[in-house]
């Protein structure tokens, strides 16, 4: 699905495939308790989000130097090219590092070795947004953003993300209030596992620009109307969802309902390493789930660019590209 497109819901931990966890897990002594590679593979096969959850921190803990988050993001970066990509915001958990000893000027320092010439050698722009892990608090979330603080012009914006059932976003109201008076973007992980409920505090306590899954959205039909009045941007995941049991099966997914209502729609990946698939597969999905033209397809590709946090010039400029085509 090679239509010029953003993405913007994307985790770079979860873009860690198999093989480069090996290689990440050799250079630094360390001994993963897979196997091999194909034994690792074995292990994506998710009851829910929080036995995700469990593989997704083991595996992250072979990223120790700002070589293996260079490492990352280029393999994503690399392998998305091909796919269409010409915008990426990308999500990265500070505190998944930090509280295993990893300094967040090395996560900073690696990730930006590679975005910062991402555009030049392959064509994409990036911005990085931090995530914070709701399971770990609202006061773990405020002191992250305060370490954050000296390198807000390294970042977009923040999200919240991890954990989401029994994590209600209104806890982190505070730490929001500061992001924003920081100037940052704010966007979180809300009807997801959690209750509609979660995405009226994201949007209402919160005041995030765009809402992170958001799914479950759809069983509140007030809420689904505001969503699609404001045009607040859904960065949905449709394979994630299927994998981490969100739905039974692709076909039984919400997305034409979104579609239909007159919602934002966008379509990305989330942790496409463990997910089956990457921004370009899951449009590919899609349509042959739900028999998408290429119209539509267009569509949700103009949505991501309309959704993102470029600049005017930037967007028309990717609109026009996939016009285009």
């Amino acid at each position: 699905m090679s239509v010029p497109k953003a993405e913007l819901h994307m985790h770079i931990e979860g873009a860690l495939e198999p093989e480069l966890a090996f290689e990440c897990a050799r250079r630094n002594g360390i001994t993963l308790p897979y196997a091999d590679v194909d034994d690792l593979r074995r292990r994506y096969d998710f009851s829910n989000l929080q036995s995700f959850l469990d593989l997704y921190y083991t595996g992250m803990n072979v990223l120790c130097t700002a070589q293996d988050f260079t490492d990352l993001a280029d393999s994503y970066l690399a392998r998305v090219r091909q796919q269409g990509v010409r915008h990426a915001e990308i999500f990265f958990d500070p505190q998944a590092h930090t509280s295993r000893g990893v300094a967040l000027e090395t996560v900073l320092d690696g990730l930006e070795a590679s975005l910062a010439t991402s555009q030049e050698r392959f064509g994409i722009s990036t911005r990085l947004i931090a995530c914070f892990l709701r399971d770990r608090g609202p006061d773990e979330a405020m002191a992250t953003f305060e370490a954050l603080l000296p390198h807000t012009g390294r970042i977009t914006g923040v999200g919240l993300d991890s954990a989401e059932d029994g994590y209600p976003p209104e806890g982190f109201a505070p730490v929001f209030a500061r992001a924003r008076q920081a100037g940052l973007h704010l966007v979180a992980h809300a009807g997801e596992e959690g209750p509609p409920e979660y995405v009226w505090q994201a949007l209402d306590v919160l005041g995030v620009d765009r809402i992170d899954h958001g799914i479950r959205a759809a069983e509140d039909p007030t809420l689904l109307r505001r969503i699609a009045r404001d045009q607040v941007p859904l960065t949905v995941c449709p394979l994630s969802n299927v994998r981490l049991r969100c739905v039974d099966t692709l076909g039984r997914h919400c997305l034409p309902q979104l579609v239909d209502t007159g919602v934002l729609t966008t379509i990305n990946s989330d942790d496409p390493a463990y997910f089956g698939g990457y921004v370009g597969e899951n449009y590919r999905a899609v349509q042959r789930e739900f028999g998408f033209d290429d119209t539509a397809l267009r569509e949700f590709a103009s949505n991501s660019i309309r959704a993102s946090f470029l600049g005017r010039d930037e967007r028309e400029r990717l609109l026009a590209e996939i016009s285009a085509e």
